[in-house]
């Protein structure tokens, strides 16, 4: 059975995953008037992802009966000083989430509640994937320093991506 406190913080995760939507929308609008498009479609499909999270979380509590609470969060930060910036912010970011998701596995385990324990088991699997993909993003950005036909590289391989949902996950 759900606790009050369990769907409280649920709810929670799930508005800060619509509020990374957010975060990452943001540093795609960097990106994009600084015209390093291929920068601006990773994290333009990395807010469609994140998206994609807080609908899952959300079809989750009505899944159990339990109401979704959408509610607003604070305006993300849109000024970056360099396209490494907006990358560790990000990096930090996913910090944050995968703190949050850790907290909420946490009260899960507590309350002995296995189907959020199993549910939660996904976006920790994906919070490994996340951190990593930023980590060795940011390493290259490092690495490349000012070499333009590299920059170029990274910013036309950053443009292929795409996002699909799984459709067994919604």
């Amino acid at each position: 059975m759900l606790s009050e406190k369990l769907l409280a913080k649920l709810n929670d995760q799930m508005n800060y995953e619509f509020y990374s939507s957010q975060v990452y929308l943001a540093m795609a609008a960097y990106c994009s008037s600084e015209s390093f498009d291929g920068f601006a479609n990773f994290f333009i499909m990395q807010s469609e992802e994140e998206k994609f999270h807080g609908m899952k979380i959300y079809h989750f509590i009505n899944t159990l009966g339990k109401r979704a609470i959408v509610s607003g969060m604070e305006n993300p930060q849109n000024e970056y000083s360099s396209l490494l910036d907006a990358f560790e912010h990000s990096f930090e970011h996913e910090k944050t989430v995968t703190k949050r998701i850790y907290e909420l596995s946490d009260i899960a385990w507590d309350e002995r509640e296995h189907a959020t324990i199993n549910f939660l088991k996904w976006f920790i699997d994906e919070q490994v994937e996340e951190e990593a993909t930023f980590d060795s993003i940011i390493q290259k950005l490092r690495r490349i320093d000012n070499d333009s036909n590299a920059f170029y590289m990274l910013d036309s391989e950053l443009a292929k991506r795409t996002f699909t949902p799984p459709t067994s996950e919604a």
